[in-house]
């Protein structure tokens, strides 16, 4: 059987840089215009900890704001990136669509496992037509956990799968890998660190190297 193949969606697939930087201002923008933030907006510690669930990115950036603040700012986030996405601001990274296309023409199954919402996901997905090689599309949100790890074994357990490849670029893809008994590919992109790209089992400079390890492997 062959390996499913359980992509991480931002910085992995998507070039969510592209559309981050105005997304966070316009929202920050918006928390200042209403007297709720004073300053620049945060978005190299939002850099830093790109990958993690959103509620604990809200956290790392509004720690004293509360719960239903970060509901309403988590809203608004999202209506910027989804706008930008529709505009035509964001794109993915290169050979992606040659990568998906060697996969689905060789017969792997291929997911997104991802920390993003459902409706944003479905935007992109939507955008550049990725169904067309994308199986199914997980959110964390569809689980009662921030975990990754057991985000993958859904995947894993919907589908009754018993190899897979998790292909990531932040320690949660790696760790979630692990946890399932996957092997995990670390894109040395955007937003992935150099420790944490440590732990996973393989590292690519880009998504054409993954093409390249699997030719290998035959």
């Amino acid at each position: 059987m062959k390996a499913a193949m359980i992509f991480d969606m931002d910085g992995t697939l998507f070039q969510t840089d592209r559309i981050l930087e105005a997304s966070l201002h316009d929202t920050f923008q918006l928390l200042r215009d209403e007297g709720m933030w004073k300053g620049d907006t945060p978005l190299e510690i939002y850099r830093e900890i790109m990958g993690v669930p959103l509620s604990v990115v809200w956290k790392t950036l509004l720690p004293h704001h509360s719960l239903h603040e970060h509901g309403k700012v988590n809203d608004v986030f999202h209506e910027k990136l989804i706008d930008n996405i529709q505009n035509g601001n964001g794109a993915l990274y290169p050979h992606t669509e040659e990568l998906l296309t060697y996969l689905s023409g060789r017969g792997f199954s291929i997911f997104v496992a991802s920390n993003g919402y459902p409706q944003y996901l479905k935007t992109i997905v939507e955008y550049f037509r990725l169904d067309k090689w994308i199986m199914d599309c997980y959110s964390i949100q569809e689980i009662h956990s921030d975990d990754k790890g057991e985000l993958i074994r859904k995947i894993k357990e919907d589908h009754n799968l018993t190899h897979g490849v998790v292909i990531g670029d932040r320690l949660s893809d790696f760790k979630g890998a692990e946890a399932n008994h996957f092997l995990s590919i670390g894109c040395a992109f955007d937003f992935s660190q150099e420790n944490e790209l440590s732990e996973a089992d393989i590292v690519v400079e880009n998504l054409l190297e993954v093409k390249e390890y699997l030719e290998e492997m035959k």
